[in-house]
């Protein structure tokens, strides 16, 4: 393994940094943000619209004042949902805006006569015109969940604006009508109806176009997204699962994480040698690439390079969670991206774990009581368990879930009992009881993913509520204790973040920044689990491999960090369907071996 530490700062991985992206799409973007604010006030508020010509303007026949009310309205708030597309370089987030600028400076000509308003709007529309190159970014993954997103924060952004739009007008309403007199005139107007509010002049004319226009880009931009053709995440086809199943088969030993880039939830990028590959997933505009790059090192940089392209292409700030010190010194060397170190790995050796001994008490104490409560482990191989059991023991995984979300991207291979996992690692812990439960004499299950040929990675831990406490203790020990007749002989726990800070900071001596620190990790371990897994870890004696974190810059690892909590089930934007559904829903898929079986009827 390389002796340097990734992330320290070096004249040589300065001159090796790629440029960092062009500054014009973000200065375009918060450019364009202010003219649409400036066109959504020139729409609204009547005294930054007034001029002489405006109030011969309003006296004119026809209905060009309040039909350029609401185009300029209109105009500001697409302008603001298009600004963050146009910071990422996104080329339909171009072509629209180019549309909407002259819009918008025509609005304000024709209802505000500001050539000001006038000139900025151009002004901002020359920049886009004349860097039109640097806006090529193609789509991101979308799904109809987008549509109801939008949805939802248009109407109650609509409802916010009309109701400012009703009260700025006081001067030229009729009475003192109540909150909810307004709001019931506000929901009105959305939808195209009269309310109960009265204008004088041609105030309501432009009050009832301007709520209008309102209803009308909610229901447009709603419809759009949800009619709109879908661009889904890529996932991990059968030939790109084949192609990473045979670079593990030969280097599958050099990272325990290997095994879980066989996520279908993932896609893959190759080197052009075909000897390495990343897999990645898009999260909220962040590619995140997980563990190191599966296959030959030779052949990393080119598989690397072809991540950076796709990131590039796209718009996507790349980023790379939990790889080890080999691989974030390649991946800095290529790309001039940073590291940070961001936790431990805890492995164990098989030939050197023992219950006897002081610092084992606690666990040698717990599994003792366990066994003579009754309780019983057994750990097999996946292809050795019957389909009666394996069916019964995913319901159990299933049900036993804490959470509405399955958690775990990194370290988790999100199934069990595929077919194509056959050597994949299982503990379970069983008990008679007087009455058995939907799942037998089953309380807690423990499932392992290969690391090369000699190691096993864990992947899930789970356990009947009603069981006694230390079932993941016991069978961790059961499995370790039963590795060598399966001939394994590492196996890698939990992944412990910020171990070194929590190790460091409960030590005498420790300094005041890292216990404050420390207290901080504490605190967050009430949501995050951060202390217990570092605890849980230690009490098995492994040794500690630390994992990083490989980002482009500073300003990078809040979002990185926000969508890696997206990633492993931590903060879930999407609305999760009712357990009884997602329950019906895994019903009607078909199994693991009627998958398997029409693979091999496509193959043949």
């Amino acid at each position: 393994m390389s002796g340097g530490v990734p992330g320290r700062s070096s004249r040589v991985r300065r001159i090796l940094r790629g440029p960092r992206p062009e500054a014009v799409p973000v200065l375009v973007g918060w450019a364009c943000t202010l003219v649409g604010l400036l066109d959504i006030a020139a729409g609204v508020f009547p005294r930054f619209r007034h001029s002489r010509m405006h109030a011969i303007a309003e006296v004119l026949p026809g209905s060009f004042g309040p039909f350029a009310a609401a185009l300029s309205l209109s105009a500001g708030v697409l302008l603001l949902l298009l600004a963050h597309g146009l910071k990422r370089r996104k080329r339909r987030a171009w072509r629209a805006a180019v549309a909407l600028l002259p819009a918008g400076a025509a609005a304000e000509f024709v209802y505000r006569h500001s050539v000001v308003g006038v000139v900025i709007s151009l002004a901002l529309l020359a920049p886009l015109l004349i860097h039109r190159d640097q806006f090529a970014a193609l789509p991101d993954p979308r799904s109809r969940w987008r549509a109801l997103a939008n949805f939802v924060l248009m109407s109650a952004g609509s409802l916010a604006l009309g109701l400012l739009i009703v009260s700025v007008h006081g001067h030229s309403m009729v009475g003192n009508p109540s909150l909810a007199d307004r709001l019931t005139h506000v929901v009105y107007g959305l939808f195209g109806f009269e309310g109960p509010l009265a204008y004088q002049d041609n105030t309501s004319w432009t009050v009832a176009f301007s709520l209008g226009a309102l209803g009308w880009l909610t229901a447009v931009t709603t419809v759009y997204l949800a009619f709109r053709p879908e661009h889904p995440a890529a996932q991990l086809t059968e030939e790109d699962e084949d192609k990473l199943r045979a670079l593990l088969a030969k280097h599958g030993a050099r990272d325990s994480l290997g095994h879980f880039a066989l996520r279908r939830d993932k896609a893959v990028v190759f080197s052009p040698s075909g000897k390495a590959a990343v897999t990645y997933r898009v999260v909220s505009g962040v590619m995140l690439a997980s563990g190191d790059p599966i296959g030959d090192v030779e052949a990393w940089p080119g598989a690397i390079e072809r991540f950076m392209d796709e990131a590039r292409a796209h718009s996507w700030t790349p980023a790379v969670m939990g790889c080890s010190e080999t691989g974030g010194e390649v991946w800095t060397r290529e790309t001039g991206l940073d590291a940070l170190e961001l936790g431990d790995e805890a492995v164990v050796d098989v030939a050197d774990f023992s219950l006897a001994g002081r610092a084992m008490r606690n666990v040698r104490q717990m599994v003792k009581r366990i066994e003579r409560a009754g309780y019983e482990t057994r750990v097999r191989r996946i292809h050795d368990l019957a389909e009666a059991e394996l069916e019964r023991i995913r319901r159990a995984a299933e049900d036993w879930r804490g959470t509405d979300t399955e958690r775990g991207f990194s370290m988790a291979l999100g199934r069990i009992g595929d077919p194509s996992d056959g050597d994949c690692l299982i503990a379970t812990a069983h008990k008679q009881d007087e009455e058995p439960g939907p799942y037998g004499d089953l309380k807690a299950i423990i499932h392992f993913v290969p690391w090369g040929k000699d190691g096993a990675s864990l992947e899930l831990m789970r356990r009947d509520r009603s069981a006694d406490p230390g079932m993941n203790e016991l069978l961790i020990v059961a499995t370790l204790q039963a590795a060598q007749k399966l001939g394994i002989k590492r196996i890698s726990l939990n992944f412990a973040m910020f171990r070194s800070a929590l190790a460091r900071g409960e030590k005498i001596g420790a300094g005041p920044v890292l216990r404050a620190w420390r207290g901080l990790l504490v605190f967050l371990s009430r949501w995050f689990q951060i202390e217990s897994l570092y605890k849980f870890n230690a009490k098995f004696q492994p040794r500690w491999e630390p994992r990083f974190v490989v980002y482009r810059a500073s300003s990078d690892l809040p979002r990185i960090g926000f969508a890696a909590m997206q990633a492993e089930g931590f903060v879930n934007l999407a609305l999760p369907l009712p357990r009884f559904l997602r329950r019906r829903a895994a019903a009607q898929r078909p199994c693991a071996h009627a998958v398997a079986e029409q693979r091999d009827v496509r193959a043949a």
